[in-house]
């Protein structure tokens, strides 16, 4: 690696770092019982939809209310997705005439924006119409990164109130998260998109000569606006097949910056916003320097992987001076396309712009691992954070039984409800994964999609449930996944990933809610602490490993070791 490799990186964590503060800080006063920023604004139309929908705003949840208005919400949200998909060709704004998609891949993709997952298994530009791009899949990008948010409002809310039963108003959280957060950032990113020739139009595709005299058919849409919001809400849906690999959705590396930047932007801030939330901003600190401890790491050791030659290309008489560019856009290079590489899978997000598929055996297994640490490394917008609380949760009590005393967690006990919902939270995903995986590699409908045999096909079968199973929606794209059973069992992998972490995270915010403070004493572990932070992180690390390494073992390991033996 270089030293303008290393400025590149310590660039992007900068900028990322400096946005920390300002965006935590403006998310914790939307989540406030107060009036949030620019409510002279907003607040007008706040309370229009609430009058529309009969809520009443200052009316609290109990955690199970609170729970079964999100079932509710994303369930009819889940309806209206999937017959908008069965039903395409007889719905407008469909110049190419798309016609209906099948039961299971409709399934499939309900399934996928419902759960803020975004695996896709077709190519937008051929398969959907500009109806199902704005009014299917924008409006759940939108809606599904709320829903997140909200649950780890909730959840923080809960760990600070003491002796109440409410966690806050699902309905308030949902309208001022998409209001006052999402929807002026992703304007104003799809301005700042639109101003590098990202396109955003409602226009039939449009006929181009190539300049060997060749004919070309260009795609057009209302791309820009799906990508801001794809990349703010950590959705990660291509609006084009290739996804940020396109030209037309990322067509400059200052595109490709501000796209990489919005990847994380939110997760990051969102921890310095529960740090507020709970009235101790050395938390937040503490969960982000957690976080940072597993990523930084991984961005380093995928540059350095794919910057050295493709092994496979060894025999060839090219030169690989440039390190491994197969699948890699060169506007891009390797240092932008690995960061990129690893801050998707990192944040839950699942957006590309190179080809993991391509990438070196042990290049391509950081971000499937990162993946399988269950969505907790920044994760997804909201989800990633209170995912990782529940990884705390864990911690804290691994930490009570090393030292004999009952845990606590900010002033609250950890008892053995907090600690069964953690562990279903923390073992749901990995579950999920594995099982889904077994049965593609288990059944001749799986099979049929792998393209390569041996340790690569098992790969690209890993990373898929990898993907699913941790509401991620990148692929190692060689495996053809629109088989019934696949798409079927990927359904079902995104749904339980989803719902079986983010109802038990109600739960304990729920229980914790209804606790008194404790005073802290001589034996309180502090969860601020630079120990803890390590602590926290080895857990992670660990939980990960001890499920998925002999997987690894038998996919990019084993591949690897033949690479390199031949």
């Amino acid at each position: 690696m270089s030293g303008q490799d290393f400025a590149q990186i310590g660039f992007y964590l900068l900028v990322l770092l400096a946005a920390v503060k300002p965006l935590g800080a403006y998310a914790a006063r939307v989540y406030s019982d107060g009036n949030p920023p620019f409510d002279w604004v907003l607040g007008p139309v706040e309370r229009i939809i609430y009058r529309a929908g009969g809520v009443t705003a200052k009316a609290e949840m109990t955690w199970k209310q609170y729970a079964f208005a999100l079932l509710a919400f994303n369930g009819a949200g889940f309806l209206a997705l999937y017959f908008s998909l069965r039903l395409q060709g007889l719905l407008p704004f469909n110049p190419r005439g798309f016609v209906g998609i099948e039961p299971h891949r409709a399934f499939n993709i309900t399934a996928s924006f419902v759960t803020n997952t975004n695996w896709q298994n077709y190519g937008g530009e051929t398969t959907l119409s500009y109806f199902s791009q704005m009014v299917g899949l924008t409006v759940q990008n939108f809606v599904s990164a709320a829903t997140g948010m909200a649950v780890l409002a909730a959840l923080a809310r809960g760990i600070a109130r003491r002796g109440t039963e409410m966690i806050g108003n699902f309905w308030v959280d949902l309208t001022r998260t998409t209001l006052h957060i999402l929807l002026p950032l992703s304007a104003m990113l799809t301005i700042a998109l639109v101003s590098q020739g990202v396109v955003q139009n409602l226009s039939d595709y449009r006929p181009a000569t190539t300049l060997e005299g060749g004919q070309e058919l260009l795609p057009m849409g209302p791309a820009a606006s799906q990508i801001a919001i794809k990349q703010l809400g950590t959705n990660g849906g291509g609006f084009f097949n290739v996804n940020s690999a396109h030209p037309l959705e990322n067509p400059t590396p200052v595109s490709n910056l501000l796209q990489m930047l919005a990847i994380l932007l939110i997760p990051t801030a969102l921890c310095y916003t529960f740090g507020r939330m709970v009235g101790d901003v050395r938390q937040g600190w503490a969960l982000l320097a957690a976080m940072a401890l597993v990523f930084v790491p991984c961005v380093l050791v995928t540059v350095w992987l794919e910057s050295g030659a493709n092994p496979t290309l060894a025999d060839l008489p090219i030169d690989q001076g440039l390190g491994n560019m197969e699948g890699k856009e060169t506007r891009f290079g390797v240092v932008n396309s690995a960061l990129w590489g690893v801050s998707t899978t990192a944040a839950s997000n699942g957006s590309v712009n190179s080809m993991h598929d391509s990438f070196t055996p042990l290049g391509g297994l950081v971000p499937m691992f990162l993946m399988q640490l269950g969505e907790v490394v920044f994760g997804g917008v909201g989800s990633g954070l209170y995912g990782m609380l529940m990884f705390v949760i864990f911690s804290v009590f691994l930490a009570g039984l090393m030292v004999g005393r009952t845990p606590e967690y900010l002033g609250k006990k950890v008892e053995a409800f907090e600690v069964k919902m953690a562990s279903i939270a923390v073992l749901t995903p990995p579950a999920v994964v594995l099982l889904g995986a077994a049965i593609a590699t288990a059944t001749p409908d799986g099979l049929s999609g792998v393209q390569e045999a041996g340790p690569h096909g098992l790969s690209e079968i890993l990373y898929a449930f990898s993907s699913m199973g941790n509401n991620n929606g990148s692929a190692f794209a060689g495996y053809g996944a629109n088989t019934p059973t696949t798409n079927m069992t990927g359904a079902i992998a995104m749904l339980a990933a989803r719902y079986w972490v983010a109802l038990p995270a109600l739960a304990i915010a729920g229980s914790l809610a209804k606790k008194k403070l404790l005073p802290a004493g001589p034996g309180t572990l502090p969860t601020h602490s630079l120990l803890f932070i390590f602590f926290l992180s080895g857990v992670v690390v660990v939980v990960g490993a001890l499920a998925f390494v002999p997987a690894l073992a038998l996919g990019p390991i084993a591949e690897h070791l033949v690479v390199a033996g031949n």
